[in-house]
């Protein structure tokens, strides 16, 4: 496995103008190779640079939104599997969306257990797809810029960065269960 693992980045270099097809097939794959996102992200970083890496990770992991809204769908006995480990993980803990999107940069956390949460908190495929899309742009965004770095940062600085981002979990958990809805970022332009 770790050989097919890194034979992937040669093969995306070798692969031309279907490199960045190829890279986004990985990031929709990526769960049945058991790679984590931020590995993922790094060669995209490395392959593509910053700019590109992160365009070609948004569409990717937007993709795999998309694709596992559709799979849970038509497989409702993959629907129950990741609601059985949603319990099993977090019990009855209600999430705000930003606590979706804060865990969505930690490299840990089941990425379709965070799918599975935005759908139950969405009220629609379009709006889901909107949060999914909004929730996959800041890691997609740190980990192409900063992943290397960030898995070779010292120990100390690993665990300041992730008392970081639990610290702000648990500020918008504080806060309440409230959801944002995407209109109070984005107001509709009035018709004239």
């Amino acid at each position: 496995m770790d050989m097919f693992n890194n034979a992937i980045p040669h093969v995306i270099e070798d692969a031309g103008w279907l490199a960045p097809i190829l890279f986004i097939f990985v990031h929709l794959i990526r769960p049945f190779l058991f790679l984590p996102v931020i590995v993922v992200c790094i060669a995209g970083g490395i392959l593509f640079g910053f700019l590109h890496g992160t365009l070609y990770s948004i569409i990717g992991l937007s993709l795999m939104s998309f694709f596992f809204y559709k799979v849970v769908d038509i497989f409702p006995s993959f629907r129950g599997r990741i609601t059985r480990m949603k319990e099993k993980i977090l019990k009855d803990r209600v999430l705000t969306l930003g606590q979706v999107m804060i865990l969505r940069m930690m490299p840990f956390v089941h990425f379709h257990l965070l799918s599975l949460y935005l759908m139950e908190m969405t009220s629609s495929f379009k709006e889901y797809m909107r949060y999914s899309i909004g929730g996959v742009i800041l890691p997609s965004l740190l980990y192409t810029a900063f992943g290397q770095a960030i898995t070779e940062m010292p120990i100390y600085l690993s665990v300041l960065f992730f008392v970081l981002l639990i610290t702000i979990f648990s500020y918008l958990g504080n806060r309440g269960t409230v959801t944002y809805k995407w209109n109070n970022f984005f107001p509709k332009k009035s018709a004239q």
